[in-house]
């Protein structure tokens, strides 16, 4: 082919010549004719010899071609028949039309032609139907690259077992980071003697030893209450597939001893540099102890987050120390800010107001102006009763401000509590949450993932009854220039009373002190009581939503309201209350469609089921004996079986528990 290109490179000047020596013989003609026929017949000769090499070349081309059309068909076929890649074409009935012999090995069968997709490869049918253009599909234990082509009924498939085993390779192998904390140490160890403090120590590390040993991973302990343990993605997996059972095994040990020490593991993972991986781990470890400890939290540098544990009720804390420090702290917050703003979640209970009075009280005591944020239409008929005996105090009363009044009183210097929620999608005003800089938060549920962001300040603790029970407790500490009124202790017990089920649930020796110090100063239970009551409607319709329960033979019982009727979020909770009294009952759920327009879900246990994880798994959360949600965009009938599913999770040990 390059003797052509150079053959026909030549030719056209060439002629060009020719046709000029022609021009110049005609005119040699006229004078010398005899010299002119000879360079006729020259010329004659050079044209034929031109022709000859025409007719070579072109021979030449045709069978360049030829021979190229034959290869490129070979290699085509060979390429249908041989290359390591499936090919699949079907009818519209997803019948099996053709088949290259790659795609047909994987079934050790002669052929497949004619054969029905759902019955040869029904993990393909999906696709087809879903029109995916790119899957990975498993077939018989090899993972596939399926490429489709709807368009032409045709299925390119690339075998990708091995770059997929490798890709899991690499990622078993990434570094993870884990921080074990022992919960309640400092306390347990604060009356012992050496010898039992060794004890315990030497137990401890012993059992953590041979955890670290099985499982191969690397284990070294930091401090008398803290581990560092490393290791990789691979380890973990098998860690969570048996559930951190090394939790179990602790809590049982120590609890033969008599000593019931819990442990809390930080686990930070997905990220490629080891700072990170710190970092997230430590951050895990900080979410683990704000829901209450003896659990595990595992946090991808994506921002996902899991739990596992947190099987237990959080234990109460013997020390008053920390109560302390974080009243002095808030104490300077409040000095340093112009006024202080209290916020409680969307439809406050008794306890979000109780405690929202108290915090306006704290900001009082120390010579600032406390304001509590509220939105009169979304309040329950126990908070109007509150309010109508507020409104006799017309200094109480005048605290209580809108929204947007809130919003018009705000300064860069203003500080802002959030009292009883920690999530910004549950607060009263989430734009007022966006314009103030200086956030505290005082909360006593157990910590999720959507938390506010960049707290000056945070006091949460599980293991509190309620959110008036810590702001009794930061009370205490305050200047005692100004003291409590009747009212606002009141407030603050009806606030103790409400979350606790009158003392029945939840409560430990710290609820009873902080009832004790409120009566003290001059709260009245009956007025208490006054605030509790109810209406004969409000119990006609609370009764009609528990006739509808359903109790299972493992003691869950479900109650589920009309698609048609509307409850207030307090009657709600009031009969997964209500439903737990029951005998036989271990665990209730009230599912009914709310004043806003949500669907809310009530749950409540004596303490053997873990509602807060079965209401994590329908986006709520809250205690481990008391927990609920709230959906948009759903109805009953939908949440009912969303909820149903959850509770088989959990029952079934299928739930990060």
């Amino acid at each position: 082919m390059l003797s052509y290109y150079n053959r026909r490179n030549i030719r056209y000047p060439l002629i060009g010549l020719i046709i000029m020596s022609i021009a110049l013989l005609s005119v040699l003609a006229l004078f010398y004719w005899w010299l002119s026929l000879v360079g006729f017949i020259i010329i004659a000769a050079l044209f034929f010899q031109i022709f000859r090499s025409e007719q070579l070349i072109s021979h030449e081309i045709e069978e360049y071609i030829s021979t190229l059309s034959y290869r490129v068909k070979r290699v085509g076929e060979e390429a249908l028949t041989e290359m390591p890649i499936g090919i699949l074409l079907f009818n519209e009935d997803l019948y099996i039309e053709w088949t290259n012999p790659f795609f047909a090995s994987y079934f050790k069968e002669e052929t497949l032609i004619g054969r029905s997709l759902y019955e040869v490869a029904e993990e393909l049918v999906p696709m087809i139907k879903q029109e995916s253009r790119e899957e990975i599909v498993t077939l018989h234990d090899r993972q596939f690259r399926v490429v489709f082509k709807p368009e032409e009924r045709l299925m390119y498939l690339f075998d990708e077992t091995d770059h997929q085993e490798m890709v899991r390779k690499f990622k078993d192998a990434k570094t993870v980071i884990a921080i074990i904390y022992l919960d309640n140490y400092d306390d347990l160890t604060q009356g012992m003697d050496d010898q039992t403090r060794s004890s315990l120590n030497s137990m401890v590390t012993s059992l953590l030893n041979k955890w670290a040993k099985e499982f191969g991973i690397f284990l070294k302990r930091t401090s008398t209450e803290r581990f560092v343990a490393v290791f990789n993605e691979g380890i973990l997996k098998k860690l969570e597939k048996e559930k951190f059972s090394v939790l179990d095994e602790v809590r049982e040990l120590t609890s033969k001893h008599n000593v019931p020490l819990t442990l809390s593991f930080g686990i930070g993972t997905g990220a490629m540099s080891l700072p990170e991986l710190g970092t997230l781990a430590q951050s895990s470890l900080d979410l683990a102890l704000g829901r209450g400890g003896d659990q595990v939290a595992i946090k991808e540098s994506s921002g996902k987050v899991k739990f596992y544990g947190g099987k237990t009720n959080p234990m109460e804390k013997r020390t008053r120390v920390r109560a302390r420090v974080i009243s002095h702290a808030l104490k300077e917050l409040m000095i340093a800010s112009d006024k202080v703003m209290v916020m409680g979640h969307k439809f406050p209970d008794m306890d979000a107001i109780g405690a929202a009075i108290g915090i306006s009280k704290m900001a009082r005591m120390n010579q600032k102006e406390g304001y509590i944020v509220l939105n009169f239409s979304q309040i329950d008929k126990g908070v109007k009763r509150l309010l109508a005996e507020v409104k006799k105090d017309p200094d109480l009363y005048s605290r209580f401000i809108t929204p947007d009044e809130a919003l018009e009183m705000v300064t860069e210097k203003t500080l802002l509590v959030v009292v009883d929620t920690h999530k910004p999608s549950l607060v009263i005003d989430e734009k007022l949450l966006s314009k103030i800089e200086k956030i505290v938060v005082v909360d006593h549920h157990r910590r999720g993932e959507d938390f506010v962001q960049n707290p000056m300040l945070v006091y949460m603790e599980p293991y509190s009854s309620s959110t008036s029970e810590l702001v009794t407790e930061l009370l205490e500490y305050q200047p005692k220039e100004e003291k409590i009124s009747m009212l606002e202790a009141t407030a603050l017990l009806a606030g103790i009373t409400v979350d606790t089920k009158s003392f029945s649930l939840r409560t430990g020796s710290r609820t009873f002190d902080a009832a004790s110090y409120l009566r003290a100063q001059g709260a009245d239970t009956v007025l208490v009581q006054k605030f509790l009551k109810e209406n004969i409607d409000t119990y006609i319709q609370r009764s009609k939503l528990i006739e509808t329960v359903s109790i299972q033979p493992n003691g869950i019982a479900v109650a589920v309201g009309s698609e048609e009727e509307e409850y207030d979020p307090v009657l709600i909770a009031q009969a997964a209350d209500t439903l737990l009294m029951m005998d036989g009952v271990r665990a209730s759920f009230v599912i009914a469609k709310r004043k806003d327009n949500k669907v809310g879900v009530s749950a409540r246990s004596l303490g053997d089921v873990n509602v807060q994880l079965i209401m994590e798994e329908l986006e709520g959360g809250g205690h481990l004996t008391n927990a609920a949600t709230q959906l948009e965009d759903t109805t009953i009938e939908e949440v009912e079986v969303r909820l149903w599913k959850a509770i088989q999770k959990y029952v079934e040990g299928g739930m990060e528990s």
